[in-house]
């Protein structure tokens, strides 16, 4: 947006709008005190649920006239848009800043800071609370347009969730190795066609083709730097509950397991295998019998992954490992008004994309236990829930339980076989 300095002296003479916003700044001695915090976190937020814009600071506000901001002085008024991006608004967003030259209009050249923020996956609150651009100024959102916006940028807009562009992202962060595995006779010969055709990129007209939530997800080696809470958290835990001794080594082990989804799935997966015990029995021969079964393990991991509310921020899948049963917390509610008691009946995906590529990534032959007749992670027709229950119920002799954590995480636990403790 207005990328040159060109572009950006012209659109100055055109004055503020819906994109656009200037800010003088004034110093005392080496830090910026003006604007204030909370009028640049309003200003920030508002932009991020609008369709994105650009804040000038060394501008005066009415004319747009180029002032500049004191050389000393630009560490500091850098230091507070960063902290007020971090600190004063929630979810927390990461513009573009960037200091440079712009001529003023007694002939020489004065620095200013260009914030550049995009249109956000999130909803944002600043300290005047939910603010959207409308024209040049910024406004409090109606109940009414804040639960649209709430509506839009969630699972249940006519766009998935999962279908979403990431304006921040380019196609040159997704690997072509991952991305190109997914590619058929029919994807088309351009990196943009076979993209898009999956689902993993969208024509965003003048902002060009995007990578689409479903394409960082499956084809970047970190979602999480658009994402922050696209990760499984594992915990292996000595005992039957979590305690807070520091110097009791309550935890066995731990990893924040990134990466593809599919590959975080399987890591995951291997990440049980290694923690849990396996009883040895006698009695007509030796019979070896794992803690947890590890094809039951396997869908409920890959459901996880697939069927959680990335929407949500700062909620990431979490897996507790303790002697007598596995938990699997999964952010968001049941979608499409399902109860808990109809999962095992009804098949419903939140993330059609993410799915879809899932069922065609293959099961590798590494994971340690893992023994199941499917060659890829997802079958698509709704038999994972009932595996996972009667391979479990098989095992321990206690079917696993699905429990609702108000609307905001459902919350599986698999019971340990008995002997297969540590």
């Amino acid at each position: 947006m207005f990328d040159s300095r060109k572009e950006l002296m012209e659109k100055l003479k055109l004055g503020e709008d819906s994109f656009f916003e200037c800010k003088e700044v004034r110093c005392s001695g080496h830090e910026m005190k003006v604007p204030r915090r909370d009028v640049l976190a309003d200003e920030l937020a508002a932009f991020a649920n609008s369709r994105g814009g650009l804040l000038v600071m060394g501008v005066e506000d009415g004319t747009g006239e180029v002032i500049g901001i004191p050389v000393d002085c630009l560490e500091s008024a850098e230091r507070v848009v960063r902290d007020v991006c971090q600190d004063s608004i929630e979810p927390s967003i990461a513009p573009v800043i960037e200091r440079m030259l712009l001529p003023t209009a007694t002939g020489g050249e004065a620095a200013v800071i260009r914030v550049d923020v995009p249109r956000s996956l999130f909803v944002h609150r600043s300290p005047s609370g939910y603010l959207h651009r409308v024209g040049s100024s910024k406004r409090g959102m109606s109940s009414e347009y804040l639960a649209r916006l709430f509506q839009q940028r969630s699972q249940t807009g006519v766009i998935r969730f999962d279908e979403q562009t990431i304006a921040n992202a380019t196609l040159d962060d997704l690997e072509i190795d991952l991305w190109h595995r997914f590619r058929t006779a029919r994807s088309g010969p351009s990196r943009e066609e076979v993209l898009t055709k999956l689902h993993m990129a969208r024509d965003e007209g003048e902002a060009s083709t995007k990578p689409t939530v479903a394409g960082v997800l499956m084809a970047s080696t970190d979602p999480r730097k658009w994402l922050p809470n696209a990760f499984i958290q594992a915990v292996a835990y000595r005992g039957t509950n979590i305690r807070a001794e520091r110097d009791d080594p309550y935890q066995l082990d731990a990893a924040d397991i990134s990466g593809p989804l599919d590959r975080q799935a399987f890591d995951a997966c291997r990440f049980v295998a290694r923690n849990m015990r396996v009883a040895a029995f006698k009695d007509q021969g030796r019979i070896d019998r794992p803690q947890f079964d590890m094809g039951a393990v396997f869908e409920a991991i890959v459901n996880a992954v697939a069927h959680r509310d990335y929407s949500i921020h700062n909620a990431k899948i979490r897996l507790r490992l303790f002697d007598d049963r596995l938990e699997l917390y999964s952010p968001g509610g049941i979608p499409n008004t399902l109860a808990v008691e109809d999962l095992a009946h009804t098949q419903s995906t939140r993330n059609e994309v993410v799915a879809s590529l899932l069922a065609r990534c293959s099961v590798p032959a590494d994971v340690p236990g893992l023994v199941t007749d499917r060659r890829t992670m997802m079958d698509r027709r709704g038999e994972g829930v009932p595996l996972i229950l009667d391979r479990s119920s098989q095992l321990s002799g206690t079917e696993p339980k699905y429990r609702l954590i108000g609307n905001a995480e459902l919350l599986l636990t698999i019971f340990a076989a008995p002997n297969g403790i540590r």
